[in-house]
């Protein structure tokens, strides 16, 4: 099968216009606790506290968040939409969604699709959603199917870019050529887990297609569920996170040299740990915008240190080198 040289992405849509530095701005806004462990009065001020800093992804999905008892899916979509819905607000960001998850809308059928987007583009109050992700590969509906799905979107103008989450190399790569040969739009980003102590998947096999394709990257779980914050370093879930558990799962002496090395730049620099974190995936090939969430305006503001942070080539090297994979 043919595959395309590169697809491309006008990644001028996600620099920073506040401060005009022509380069992406480090954080993306994860939402996935709105409606969750975050409250819409605290979400709304959040999200005014990203946008004025110069924030330009909002992340979210139509998922988010239906396993609270008591919720259906589509909270954290309704409160951005009430955001959005601000006058001069959707025009100061760009919105990231997902579709086949959502109990009313599962898996990736193009029936499916359009249910989901419809839905979406209701709970957000926008007319067009700019970056649409399939949540997860749906190994039982034909890639083909979605991805003539999500082409038929652009077209309807009602989303910009199509995007995947949570597929392998090798699935996107497949889904890549599907467009190519019958003249689709093309996946044009892509979001894995991906940070300081999770590397090892993305970079063998997902960033080999990102580089050679011209994907956007928005890596999700930045901050390794608040390990790389330091707060777990010595094995205690301090019970106020619903991740702790998750971050714990990273506890291995490697991870804990390697927030040892993060901890000690933020100390440096006067910033907190999450923010190197971030300013480290932000460097790296292909990446629009690390994805980490806040649960309030305090705790953003120390991650959005990291659109100001100046590391040096000795810092990051450090970074990289303490966080590397073992060989294959």
């Amino acid at each position: 099968m043919e595959y395309p040289t590169s697809i491309g992405l006008d990644l001028n849509i996600f620099t920073d216009t506040e401060t005009a530095t022509g380069s992406a701005f480090p954080l993306a806004l994860g939402t996935n606790v709105f409606g969750w462990t975050v409250g819409a009065p605290t979400a709304l001020e959040i999200l005014d506290v990203f946008a004025a800093d110069g924030g330009r992804v909002i992340d979210t999905a139509d998922v988010y968040s239906a396993w609270l008892p008591g919720n259906s899916g589509g909270e954290s979509e309704a409160i951005i939409g009430r955001w959005l819905a601000r006058p001069g607000n959707r025009d100061r960001v760009l919105v990231s969604t997902k579709v086949g998850q959502h109990p009313d809308a599962p898996g990736l059928t193009r029936d499916s699709i359009r249910r989901g987007v419809e839905a979406s583009l209701t709970r957000l109050r926008t007319d067009r959603i700019d970056l649409y992700f399939a949540h997860y590969d749906d190994d039982e509906t034909p890639l083909e199917e979605t991805v003539g799905a999500l082409s038929e979107l652009v077209d309807e103008g009602k989303i910009r870019y199509p995007a995947a989450s949570n597929y392998t190399g090798a699935r996107l790569r497949q889904a890549l050529a599907i467009a190519d040969r019958d003249g689709l739009h093309p996946f044009r980003a892509i979001q894995s887990a991906y940070n300081l102590v999770r590397r090892d998947d993305y970079e063998r096999d997902v960033a080999p297609i990102v580089d050679h394709f011209g994907l956007a990257v928005l890596p999700h779980s930045a901050l390794a569920s608040g390990f790389l914050t330091g707060k777990y370093r010595n094995g205690v879930d301090d019970g106020e996170s619903p991740r702790g558990g998750r971050a714990l799962s990273y506890l291995t002496p490697e991870n804990v040299a390697t927030v040892d090395v993060v901890m000690e730049i933020a100390e440096r620099h006067g910033v907190v740990p999450g923010a190197v974190a971030i300013k480290w995936l932000a460097s790296r090939d292909g990446v629009i915008g690390a994805l980490s969430s806040a649960r309030s305006t305090l705790q953003l503001e120390g991650l959005l240190a990291a659109s100001s942070l100046d590391l040096s080539a000795q810092e990051l090297g450090a970074l990289t080198a303490i966080s590397e994979p073992p060989a294959a």
